[in-house]
């Protein structure tokens, strides 16, 4: 199992899974992060906290610990 927190900039990945529970998942799902959803990792702060990714055609930070919970291929 690899993480969006273990992926590389510039790599384009798919969510496979969403982890957690209660108001964090949903949070995760809120911002437009569901299963089958393609993102496109922009970039990392140099102490690998936040992430920037792209999805859906807009630019998003998430947290390390949020990165963690969503499972990709």
């Amino acid at each position: 199992m690899s993480t969006l927190r273990e992926a590389k900039i510039g790599q384009i990945v798919v969510v496979k899974r969403l982890h957690g529970d209660g108001a964090v998942k949903r949070r995760i799902m809120d911002m437009g992060i569901t299963k089958s959803t393609e993102l496109y990792i922009r970039k990392v702060a140099p102490l690998g906290d936040p992430i920037e990714i792209t999805v859906r055609g807009y630019e998003l930070t998430l947290r390390k610990a949020d990165a963690k919970m969503i499972e990709i291929e």
